[in-house]
């Protein structure tokens, strides 16, 4: 097996992926912006190199040597459409022959509601249209994201604003979609497919917050908002509205259009997907929002 590429190597998806794919004796080039952040695969001889995705010709220079491509998904929101295009395009420059793509459920669909999936189906399309061999990972919602950015703000208030109504959604541990990325890399006839990657059960934001609180001991008021109201809540917290009013380095990365219409997407049943992907590639069934709870529970306020 040649070389597999891991971009965004310092990110958690991407510096596990790296990490697993090293305990399985695979060569890995580990591409990130911040190379000293991830040292550590440095020294188990990962080849760390310095990439931004904005930078097509040093994009390309990085990604020499390289089969196989993990392009994880970045982060801006509504504008990395361009970015994934470079990404494809070096990749195409060094001849990979296979990208394997963090999308996400819905990401198929070209009429969806939502900014997120708006971005993954045209990064879909355009990984489809250079010819190379692909897989995409169409991962639901993260357990692990629940378990904290969910959790954490809504038992230390008490209250919990949400426009995901009675829709509901699988949600899936960060790591199972880890491995099965891994096992996708690694295994034979994946090529040219798509797969829904989601936890065991759907289950309603509601629902999901109610373990919350009967976990913690402590109650959680869930108040049904529309999506403007969803909107007001993230602007009293200063979360810009779109990604290009996110401030450079400012505390806060991300914007409220995407997680607003992500919520949208919910309540309209695009994410009410249950799928065996874990189980099938990896061999081991997906673990339970309650696992995942469990195992964040420390972070918790008291």
């Amino acid at each position: 097996m040649g070389k597999i590429i891991v971009s965004g190597a310092s990110g958690g998806f991407g510096h596990a992926a790296a990490s697993k794919l090293l305990d399985m004796g695979c060569e890995v080039i580990a591409l990130t912006r911040s190379p000293d952040k991830v040292a550590d695969l440095a020294e188990r001889g990962a080849e760390v190199r310095a990439a931004d995705f904005d930078d097509l010709e040093g994009l390309t220079k990085a990604m020499e040597g390289g089969e196989k491509l993990l392009l994880i998904s970045t982060l801006r929101v509504g504008e990395r459409v361009e970015q994934h295009r470079n990404a494809v395009d070096a990749a195409k420059a060094n001849g990979v022959k296979h990208v394997v793509y963090t999308s996400i459920v819905g990401g198929g669909l070209k009429d969806h509601p939502g900014v997120e999936q708006t971005d993954h189906y045209e990064t879909e399309r355009l990984i489809e249209e250079s010819g190379l061999a692909y897989t995409h990972l169409r991962n639901s919602l993260y357990a692990d994201a629940v378990a904290t950015a969910m959790a954490i703000p809504a038992l230390a208030s008490g209250h919990k604003p949400e426009n995901g109504g009675d829709g509901k959604v699988a949600m899936v541990a960060r790591d199972d979609c880890v491995n099965v990325a891994v096992g996708v890399l690694t295994q034979d006839g994946h090529e040219n497919k798509a797969y829904d990657v989601t936890g065991p059960e759907a289950m309603t934001i509601h629902r999901a917050v109610a373990m919350i609180s009967d976990m913690a001991g402590k109650p959680i008021v869930v108040e049904d908002v529309d999506d403007e109201g969803m909107y007001q809540y993230f602007d009293s917290l200063g979360v810009a509205r779109k990604a290009s009013d996110i401030k450079p380095d400012g505390p806060i990365p991300w914007a409220s259009e995407g997680m607003v219409t992500f919520g949208q997407s919910i309540r309209e049943g695009f994410m009410d997907v249950v799928s065996d992907a874990v189980e099938t590639i990896t061999g081991r069934k997906p673990q339970s929002l309650k696992s995942v709870l469990e195992a964040n529970k420390g972070a918790w306020p008291q």
